[in-house]
Order: structure tokens, then sequence, then C-alpha cells
């Protein structure tokens, strides 16, 4: 081979060597710090919007209330001909019970977070009348809209006395039993009077106890309201 050709090949090889070269660093190269894309949509488009299908109203009476009242029945006291009754839970079932109550208040709280009507169409509550005894669901609605802090700090109070519970579950103490449902009782009251019944504040109840100090003291002494035979 003469030198001609072999400074040829050689040539001809360095300029393929830098072109691999010069291609390989102009290649964009992936970067170490790249978040890889997300194999699955956000949870809010995975579960999609939550849609009501009743009121506040037949919320309450046919899924919190009658499951509130697993933990209200759970302890109580009673007054009969062979004496004081303790009633508390005693058995697996008892507490299975219980916690079932728990799991739906904590869990069914949050469903009132989602926007409802506060009652079906047409039922404007006790709402008529110069004194009404409820607000109108327009009223509550707008109570509300105005302060939303406060709607979803009572809902939080009665998510936190379902944890509670479900706390005291776990650890069967009958004791602490009845501390919770002193918390839920004041729980569903304090939301009651704030959003249901606008007259049960401090004065309703400062009049309603003159008015039964009022009764006694009209009572002749020694009769007992019973018809007498």
């Amino acid at each position: 081979m003469t030198l001609r050709i072999r400074n040829l090949l050689v040539v001809c090889t360095g300029l393929l060597v830098l072109g691999v070269l010069i291609s390989d660093c102009s290649s964009p190269k992936p970067s170490s710090t790249s978040t890889p894309p997300s194999a699955s949509p956000p949870a809010t488009k995975l579960w999609g919007d939550m849609k009501p299908v009743v009121s506040v109203k037949e919320l309450m009476r046919d899924m919190l209330d009658p499951l509130a009242d697993n933990i209200f029945d759970a302890v109580s006291t009673q007054i009969t001909k062979k004496g004081v009754v303790n009633i508390e839970p005693k058995t697996d079932a008892d507490w299975e019970k219980i916690r079932i109550g728990a799991v739906t208040l904590a869990e069914g709280a949050y469903l009132l977070k989602v926007p409802r009507p506060f009652a079906p169409p047409g039922d404007l509550n006790n709402s008529g009348g110069p004194d009404p005894v409820e607000l109108s669901p327009a009223q509550i609605t707008a109570k509300v809209e105005r302060d939303p802090v406060e709607w979803n700090a009572r809902i939080e109070a009665l998510r936190n006395v379902g944890l509670e519970v479900l706390d005291i579950v776990k650890r069967k103490d009958v004791n602490e039993l009845w501390d919770a449902g002193e918390n839920l009782d004041r729980a569903c009251e304090q939301c009651h009077r704030s959003y249901w019944y606008p007259g049960e504040d401090a004065k309703f109840y400062q009049k309603l106890n003159r008015r039964m100090e009022e009764f006694r003291q009209s009572v002749p002494a020694g009769r007992t309201g019973k018809p007498q035979k």
C-alpha cells in the first residue's frame, strides 16, 4: 500500500471518529434529577366529584342520628323495681355495635362538607310564625355561607368524637365511654343550637328556668300534680 493511500485512510478514519463524537455530544441526555411521569392521574380525577343524594336533614335522620344511638345507648343507668341497673357493654358484640357507630360518625361527618340542600324540596322546617322554633333552609344556608369556618369546626367536633370512641373501643374502657357520650351530646347540641334552633340560647334557658320556678311556686304545698282519685 502506498504512503498516499495509507494517509488517506487515516484521515477518513479520523473524520469518522470525530463525527461520532460530535453526534454523541449533541444528543440530549436524560437528566438524573428529572421526575418520571406519574403512572396514575391525581386522586381527585381518579375518584371523581362527590354528589349528594339527600339533604342534610335526611342525612342526619337516616344515617348519623340512628348510628349515633349505638354510642348514646351503650352506657346508662336505669332505675327499676329491682333497683339501680347499669347498662354497659359486656360482650364483643356490644363493643362491635359501638365501633360501627363510631366509624359512621368519623367517616359520615365529612359528608356534611359536601354541598347539599339543608332540607328536602318543599320542607321549610318549623320556621313559620313570629317566633319560629327552627331556621328555614335558606337561613341556614346563608349562615353557613357567611361563616364556613364555624360550619367546618362543628363537623370536626363531631368527627373527633367518632375518633375518640374508636380509641375507646380498642381499649374497651367503659368509664371513658360515659365521657364520650357527653362529648357527643355536646357536639350535637351546639351544632343544632347554632344552625337549627335559633331560640335555644342562654336567654332561652334563663326564661325556661324562670317559668319552671314560677310553676313550682304556684303549686300548693303537698300537691304532686297527680290527679286526685
